[in-house]
């Protein structure tokens, strides 16, 4: 299949997605590439704080860049990770996490791949 191309600018809504204290806006990767990569950016929805629930995704590849505030993961092997605008983190295939706490202004951009991809949550690990 080949790419199409898509244009998507700042006005785009923002949507409910995999965790509810936030909120999603799709940049149209996802339908542009057939669902080969996926790409969104991710915000703190404002009052809702962190729910930590240890997780892990099936995918190939995960990155997270701050754009906007600070967010603070924990992974598993590598302990808790504050992340601030300007940050950038590969999460490996796989690897389980959970986000620990964010700004009221936190806003990341997130790229898969693939687009869709399984969560599975599982406990602390151990």
């Amino acid at each position: 299949m080949t790419a199409q191309f898509s244009v998507r600018h700042a006005d785009e809504p923002f949507e409910e997605g995999l965790r509810g204290f936030f909120a999603y806006r799709d940049l149209g990767i996802a339908a542009a590439t057939g669902g080969r990569v996926g790409a969104h950016v991710i915000r703190a929805k404002p009052g809702h704080g962190a729910e930590p629930v240890w997780h892990r995704h099936e995918l190939g590849f995960q990155m997270v860049y701050v754009l906007k505030g600070w967010v603070v993961f924990e992974y598993e092997g590598q302990g808790e990770v504050r992340l601030e605008a300007g940050s950038c983190v590969h999460q490996p295939p796989g690897i389980r996490h959970r986000e620990v706490a964010h700004s009221d202004d936190v806003e990341m951009l997130e790229i898969t791949t693939p687009a869709g991809f399984a969560t599975e949550e599982t406990g602390a690990p151990g």
